[in-house]
C-alpha cells in the first residue's frame, strides 16, 4: 500500500514538472512571448540621452485620456481614477486602496476610461497587451475589440466606431479581496531599437544589424515616454509642466498628497491629474531639456522644499528651471485667484480683494523663491518668473513694485494670445472674416494689437532690468459661451487652424515676439484635438504630419531660421587663424 501511494506521488510530481516545462517552453519558444506579471517588474535598461537645441519652448498637455499628445507607452497612465466613474457604473460602494485600485467591488464594477474622442491614426494597428497583476476579470467596452484573454495578460485591438473616432475603456468585474486585480497596463504592438529612442518599430529586423530591439511590453518601464512623443518634444529648448503636473485648480496643499508613481494612474479632473515630479524630471533629463515648473497656489513651504531638493537632486545640473508660483493668480476663473484674494485679505493688504489678491501673489512669489536658494544653496540654477497679465501692463508694473518685487525677480511671463475679438468671431460667416478680424490693427487682440502689447510689456520690464518671457502664447480663436465643437463660431475657428494662412500668421507672430523685444516663448501647446474650448494644439494628434500642420510647420521653419541665424554670427568672417597682435 506505502509503495502504490509513493509511486502515485511521484507520477504526480512527474505530471507537475512536464506541465511547468511545457508552459515554460511555449512562453519562451512560442508565437506570443509573455512578461510573468506577478510581483515580477520589466526589464530594465539604459536608454541614450537626446540633445537638439531649440529656439522656443513648449506646454506639455494635462494627463486625461483625450489628450492627443499620447505621452506614455503604457496607455493606462492617462486613464482617470477608478473612483471618478466616468463609465457610470453601480460603483458606490466599491472600496479603493490608497493608490485607487479596487479592493472589494461588493457587487458592484470598477471601471474607466483611457482613451476618448481621437483620431485612429494617432495609434498604430496591431495587438495590444494588457497585462495585470492579481486575481480578477476585465470587461472592455467602446472601440475595444478583445482577441485573447488568459490570467495575467490579455490581447485587444482598437476599431474606431460609428463617429470614426477612438474610445477605449475597461472594467473590473470581478476581483479577489485577498489578490485584487491591479497594475494594469497597456502596451502598444512594437517597440524601439536601443539607440534610436525616437522611432516606434514594429519588428526586432528593423533593429537590424545591432539587434538590440526593446519590445514594449518588455521594457516599458524603461521606455516610459511614446517615442512619438518624444521626437515631438525634442525640437524645443524648455518644458513648460503646467498642464502635466495637474496644479490647475489643485487645491493640494501637503507634499504627501503630491502626484505619486505607485498611483493606478494620473489622468482625472481637476484635483486628481498630474503626473510625478520624478516623471517630469525624467522628461527633461532624457530630452536635454530646460524645465519650467509651476507650483500650487495652496501648497506649503515643506512642499515647495521638498520639490525644489528632489529637482536639485535629479535634475541634470547643466539644465536650467524656470520658476513660477501658480499660474495667471490674476485671472479669476481659476480658483488660483480666489485662493490669492483671500490671503490677501486676510493678511490686511486692504478690502479690494483683487488688488490683495495681486500683492499677495507677489508676497508668496518671493516666498517661493527665497525657499529655493535655500535648498539650492543659490539661484545660479534657476530663473525666478513672475506671471502678469499680457495686455495689462499697469498691473505688471504694480506687481513688481508691490515690496520692491522687481529686486526678487529674473523675468516677467505674460501669455501673448491673438485673435480674441469674440462679438467679430459670431458675426462671421466665412474664414476669411476670422482672418481679417485677426489682422485688423483695429480689431481687439489682432495680431498687431497684441504685438504692440508686447513691446510696450518688453520696455516695462527693461525698465527694471528684467527680461520678458512668453509661459503661454498662440492663436487664441475660442467662444467659451459655446459647448458644442458643431455649435457657431466653432467650424470656422477650426478651418481657420487649417488654413496656410495660420502658419503665415504664426511666422508673424514668432518674428513679432522677438522684435519687440520678448525673450523665451512658450508656445501653447503640444497636440491636442480641436474642441469647442479651443484648437490650441501646434498638432492636432501626436502623428499628424508636418504638411497638415500649419502651426507646427511655421514654429519648425521659425526655429531652422533661427539656428541658421546664430550660426551665421558665430562663425568668423575669414579661415586664417587670428593673429594675437590683432585687436578683437
Amino acid at each position: 500500500m506505502l509503495r502504490k501511494t509513493l509511486t502515485f506521488l511521484l507520477l504526480c510530481v512527474l505530471l507537475l514538472f512536464l506541465v511547468q516545462l511545457g508552459l515554460f517552453a511555449y512562453r519562451y519558444f512560442g508565437d506570443t512571448p509573455t512578461l510573468p506579471v506577478s510581483n515580477v517588474p520589466a526589464e530594465h535598461i539604459t536608454l541614450p540621452g537626446i540633445t537638439q537645441a531649440g529656439s522656443l519652448g513648449i506646454n506639455a498637455n494635462e494627463i486625461h485620456y483625450e489628450d492627443a499628445s499620447i505621452p506614455f507607452i503604457d496607455l493606462f497612465r492617462v486613464a482617470s481614477p477608478f473612483a471618478e466613474n466616468v463609465l457610470g457604473l453601480r460603483s458606490d460602494n466599491v472600496q479603493y486602496d490608497s493608490n485607487g485600485w479596487p479592493t472589494d467591488l461588493r457587487g458592484g464594477e470598477a471601471g474607466t476610461k483611457f482613451l476618448g474622442k481621437l483620431p485612429p491614426e494617432i495609434l498604430p494597428e496591431g495587438d495590444y497587451s494588457v497585462l495585470y497583476d492579481g486575481v480578477g476579470k476585465l470587461r472592455y467596452g467602446h472601440d475595444v475589440k478583445v482577441v485573447s484573454q488568459a490570467a495575467g495578460r490579455e490581447v485587444i485591438r482598437f476599431v474606431a466606431g460609428a463617429d470614426g473616432l477612438l474610445d477605449a475603456s475597461v472594467v473590473i468585474t470581478q476581483t479577489d479581496s485577498a489578490n485584487p486585480l491591479r497594475n494594469i497596463r497597456i502596451l502598444p504592438p512594437g517597440g524601439i531599437c536601443q539607440h534610436d529612442p525616437l522611432t516606434w518599430v514594429m519588428t526586432a529586423q528593423a533593429c537590424a544589424p545591432a539587434g538590440d530591439y526593446l519590445a514594449f511590453e518588455r521594457y516599458y518601464q524603461s521606455i516610459v515616454f511614446n517615442p512619438d512623443y518624444l521626437r515631438f518634444m525634442k525640437d524645443f529648448s524648455t518644458i513648460r509642466f503646467m498642464g502635466m503636473s495637474g496644479i490647475t485648480r489643485n487645491p493640494v496643499v501637503h507634499w504627501q498628497d503630491r502626484p505619486r508613481l505607485e498611483e493606478a494612474n494620473w489622468g482625472g479632473t481637476y484635483g486628481a491629474r498630474g503626473v510625478p515630479v520624478e516623471v517630469m524630471v525624467d522628461l527633461a533629463n532624457r530630452l536635454n531639456k530646460d524645465a519650467w515648473f509651476n507650483l500650487p497656489h495652496a501648497a506649503d513651504d515643506e512642499y515647495m522644499r521638498s520639490f525644489a531638493a528632489y529637482v536639485r537632486d535629479h535634475l541634470q545640473p547643466n539644465l536650467k528651471v524656470y520658476l513660477e508660483y501658480t499660474n495667471e493668480a490674476w485671472n479669476t476663473t481659476f480658483s488660483h485667484s480666489e485662493y490669492t484674494q483671500k490671503k490677501g485679505i486676510e493678511l490686511g493688504y486692504g478690502n479690494h480683494a483683487v488688488e490683495a489678491g495681486y500683492r499677495y501673489y507677489a508676497q508668496r512669489s518671493r516666498e517661493l523663491f527665497a525657499l529655493w536658494e535655500d535648498v539650492f544653496g543659490g539661484r545660479e540654477r534657476f530663473v525666478r518668473v513672475l506671471g502678469a497679465w499680457d495686455t495689462r501692463p499697469d498691473i505688471t508694473q504694480k506687481l513688481l513694485n508691490y515690496d520692491e518685487t522687481y529686486r526678487f525677480v529674473d523675468a516677467v511671463a505674460i501669455a501673448p494670445y491673438f485673435g480674441g475679438n469674440v462679438k467679430g468671431f459670431r458675426e462671421s460667416t466665412t474664414v476669411d472674416e476670422i482672418f481679417a478680424l485677426t489682422t485688423d490693427p483695429e480689431s481687439y487682440r489682432s495680431l498687431p494689437e497684441v504685438l504692440k502689447m508686447v513691446g510696450k510689456q518688453a520696455t516695462l520690464a527693461q525698465q527694471y532690468g528684467l527680461d520678458l518671457l512668453g509661459y503661454e502664447g498662440g492663436q487664441g480663436l475660442v467662444d467659451w459661451v459655446t459647448r458644442d465643437a458643431a455649435q457657431h463660431p466653432n467650424p470656422l475657428f477650426f478651418a481657420a487652424n487649417r488654413d496656410p494662412r495660420m502658419g503665415a500668421l504664426y511666422r508673424d507672430f514668432l518674428n513679432g515676439w522677438q522684435a519687440a523685444g520678448g525673450k523665451l516663448l512658450m508656445l501653447f501647446s503640444a497636440p491636442r484635438t480641436c474642441q469647442w474650448y479651443g484648437c490650441w494644439g501646434l498638432k492636432e494628434h501626436i502623428r499628424q504630419p508636418r504638411e497638415q500642420a500649419y502651426k507646427y510647420a511655421a514654429v519648425m521653419d521659425v526655429m531652422a531660421e533661427n539656428a541658421a541665424t546664430q550660426v551665421a554670427a558665430s562663425t568668423p568672417a575669414s579661415v586664417e587663424p587670428a593673429s594675437p597682435q590683432k585687436p578683437r
